[in-house]
């Protein structure tokens, strides 16, 4: 690396640490408190990974994304998924077109070609349509009689869910679910936060988010994230932390093997050593250290462990499961 590219990276470097404050500077203008959801989606954002978004209705999931589309300089696109909605409504269709005497058919884009995807309660619509937002999450391209479209960069999907009202829906496969890098579990607010909410949405409109970066800011913050080192003994706690929440005969955890159907795949630990390195710059540091981990663990393994029905019926949560595998898996061998 030459003199010039060393300092281009450092000056990257810097704008992240310093874009943390900044950022919640700019948020707290329309968002109070869940300031471990921001900084969670954050990561996500300067990590290029999808999210999904747990929540009940009013807990401003939408607003927190389109913010955050704002702050970045990016197209926004809501998505609203209902039981007929159909792939085409998505990804786009063609349409004959009529010029003079010339008749042709023209690929008309549809909501997918934006940088953020809100997939608003995804769960709701069926899984050939689904398949189709997953696809276009996977490969960053849609498919139309033939011809690849390619989508906008940088792209982010975050789709929500709602935890009630259940009935009428199509879950998310596991296999699905592993392709967000992260479950954000949003609750609900302290009582003097929902205090300050209710004062400010009844008084006067809120001052605008100000945009602070780009889209070319963004890609080149993907590129630095992933060039921050990190110690061989960090990233064994992460396998470890993955491994251990499979169940069978060689895990020496006997909750996992009570109470786990099937544990997180290889996408958990590479996700968390990668979201720990997006969260290390934002917390003004150029190297991994285990609580980067340790803090990524919850919304890396919320959605890659599938508790069985005995989990269930003894009321154990995912997260208290990930609470054991914290305590049982210990940094260093």
């Amino acid at each position: 690396m030459n003199n010039e590219t060393y300092d281009a990276e450092r000056q990257v470097v810097e704008q992240i640490k310093a874009a943390r404050e900044r950022i919640g500077v700019e948020l707290s203008k329309v968002i109070i408190g869940q300031q471990d959801v921001i900084e969670h989606l954050l990561i996500a954002v300067l990590s290029g990974g999808h999210c999904l978004v747990t929540g009940a209705p009013g807990l401003a999931k939408t607003l927190l994304v389109k913010s955050l589309a704002q702050l970045f300089d990016l197209k926004f696109q809501r998505i609203q998924f209902t039981p007929d909605l159909m792939p085409a409504d998505i990804t786009g269709t063609e349409i004959l077109q009529q010029a003079g005497q010339e008749r042709r058919m023209e690929f008309v884009k549809g909501p997918i070609f934006a940088n953020m995807i809100l997939a608003d309660e995804i769960n709701r619509t069926p899984p050939k349509t689904q398949a189709a937002m997953l696809e276009a999450m996977q490969e960053h391209h849609v498919t139309a009689a033939g011809v690849g479209y390619e989508l906008h960069e940088p792209f982010f999907v975050f789709a929500t869910q709602n935890p009630i009202e259940m009935e009428g829906t199509y879950p998310l496969p596991e296999a699905q679910l592993d392709r967000f890098m992260f479950n954000i579990s949003i609750g609900y607010l302290s009582e003097d936060d929902e205090v300050a909410v209710v004062r400010q949405t009844t008084a006067m409109d809120a001052a605008p988010v100000t945009r602070i970066f780009t889209g070319d800011d963004l890609r080149r913050f993907h590129a630095v994230v992933r060039r921050v080192p990190i110690a061989e003994d960090v990233v064994r706690y992460a396998v470890r932390l993955a491994a251990a929440s499979r169940p069978g005969a060689d895990n020496p955890l006997g909750f996992i093997n009570e109470w786990v159907t099937w544990g997180a795949g290889l996408r958990a630990s590479q996700y968390m050593a990668l979201g720990a390195k997006a969260r290390a710059l934002l917390h003004g540091r150029s190297h991994v250290n285990f609580d980067d981990i340790r803090a990524l663990a919850y919304p890396v393994l919320r959605h890659r462990i599938l508790i069985n029905y005995r989990a269930e019926a003894e009321g154990v949560a995912v997260d208290n499961l990930i609470d054991r595998l914290l305590k049982s898996v210990k940094d260093s061998q």
